[in-house]
């Protein structure tokens, strides 16, 4: 039976400064580089062998699993990369602090874009003030302008079903390291989370979750691999 590892990326710039990231592509710090490398460890730890990668576009989420797969003495893994794995847009919230903005919007507000379902933030009205949201890795993408979780997983769900599970379906072992969102999308569609419960899924920065699979792609188990930073984990729906 297949087994799945779920890796966000570890620690990024904008996380320890608070802000919004989404698609804006931000660098790991020291800690999320050490995030990444214990990660490969506890993978390796695990004794499942991994057949292929997959990951987004954006650069924390590739710097995490390449220094994850070098733990592992794997960095041969073949890896796909593709940007509807990328974060969720944050649209007009993009680059904002997060505290000055649910002080000006109020905490209420700013947790409903942050956590809902099918709220998605203000619309980026300026991209060009950030250009890695535009830069070539897009050629031929019409990029969204801001984002919900339900919009994330209608990007995040074909790419599953065409790209992803058929790997799954023959067998194969596979890590997918993203981001908080686009993670958070695949737990809602393996697990069968409810829209009103999935704001309560968090998923912790560079702590591998080891998904077991049956032939049908069904989820028979699943755990984190360092109990000390484990979330909560939905039941099968």
């Amino acid at each position: 039976m297949p087994t799945l590892a779920f890796l966000r990326h570890g620690q990024s710039q904008w996380n320890l400064e608070n802000r919004f990231t989404g698609w804006m592509d931000v660098d790991l710090t020291e800690k999320g580089e050490a995030e990444a490398r214990r990660a490969g460890e506890l993978l390796k730890e695990s004794g499942a062998e991994f057949d292929a990668c997959f990951t987004s576009v954006q650069t924390r989420a590739i710097r995490t699993l390449n220094l994850a797969l070098e733990e592992m003495g794997e960095s041969w893994l073949p890896v796909t990369k593709d940007w509807r794995l990328n974060e969720r847009h944050y649209g007009g919230l993009t680059g904002l602090d997060k505290a000055e903005t649910a002080a000006k919007h109020g905490e209420e507000q700013v947790h409903i874009w942050r956590r809902s379902f099918d709220v998605p933030p203000p619309e980026l009205d300026d991209p060009e003030r950030f250009p890695s949201l535009s830069d070539r890795r897009y050629a031929g993408v019409t990029t969204p302008k801001t984002e919900s979780l339900k919009l994330t997983l209608e990007r995040v769900e074909p790419y599953w079903t065409a790209e992803i599970r058929p790997h799954l379906e023959q067998g194969q072992n596979l890590i997918i390291a993203a981001h908080g969102n686009s993670l958070r999308a695949l737990v809602k569609l393996l697990f069968g989370v409810a829209d009103e419960d999935i704001p309560g899924v968090e998923i912790p920065t560079g702590n591998p979750l080891l998904i077991e699979l049956d032939d049908q792609i069904r989820v028979t188990g699943a755990r984190y691999l360092d109990d000390s930073r484990a979330q909560p984990l939905p039941t099968v729906g």
